[in-house]
């Protein structure tokens, strides 16, 4: 449903705005010209395993493992008639992943919502502005960090980095991924992982102090 969903809102005006920034540009061309897809299939996960960890390939294994999904949850493209414009919507979800790789950001819904404000930015798919309304779901400190934190980085790096539709992803596997990073004109995010640990240790820290304090006035 929400495949179908993502496709109906794209047509007929915003993919055919995505397609033409691939073919106004060298790279997005020649992704057109040769169609290439991302999967188990065709990208090999242990080979990018063996990468140096400064890579595009091993950053993108690496999330993969940790996040613990696969190249192949995508769907298929199926309500898009012209066929170009079908490839581009597929290319778009088969992407995805790499974009996650290339922020940092993490499935739950506080990276996603963060990725698809990015995308949104960047893309202008209808369907990625309809992903933040996901925000209701979040509690309210995640919602006030992505206000004050996620959405200005979303914005701001969305709007002015490098279609990212453009990227050859299976010729970058190999490259420093900050390079890339630079290249595109992506910041990469503060860690959300990262932040939600440290407060999750900062609370059982001040449980602790609680617990002990309790136990002294018991005493």
């Amino acid at each position: 449903l929400i495949a179908a969903l993502g496709e109906t809102t794209a047509t007929p005006v915003f993919i055919y705005r995505l397609r033409d920034a691939m073919l106004s540009n060298a790279t997005g061309r020649r992704i057109l010209r040769d169609r290439p897809r991302i999967s188990s299939q065709t990208i090999s996960v242990t080979k990018l395993r063996a990468l140096p960890q400064v890579s595009v390939g091993h950053a993108y294994v690496s999330w993969l493992d940790r996040e613990g999904v696969s190249p192949d949850t995508r769907d298929s493209v199926k309500y898009i008639d012209d066929e170009e414009c079908a490839y581009v919507m597929q290319r778009y979800r088969e992407s995805h992943d790499f974009y996650h790789a290339l922020t940092g950001l993490p499935v739950f819904v506080e990276g996603e919502v963060a990725l698809k404000a990015f995308e949104f930015a960047n893309t202008l798919l209808p369907m990625a502005g309809l992903s933040l309304f996901a925000i209701t779901r979040l509690r309210p400190a995640e919602r006030t960090r992505f206000w004050n934190t996620y959405l200005p980085w979303a914005a701001s790096n969305g709007l002015r980095s490098e279609n990212i539709i453009n990227v050859y992803w299976e010729e970058q596997l190999e490259r420093d991924v900050d390079d890339l990073r630079n290249e595109l004109g992506i910041e990469r995010p503060l860690d959300l992982r990262d932040i939600r640990k440290s407060l999750r240790e900062q609370k059982r820290t001040a449980k602790e102090k609680r617990d002990m304090m309790g136990g002294l006035r018991a005493d």
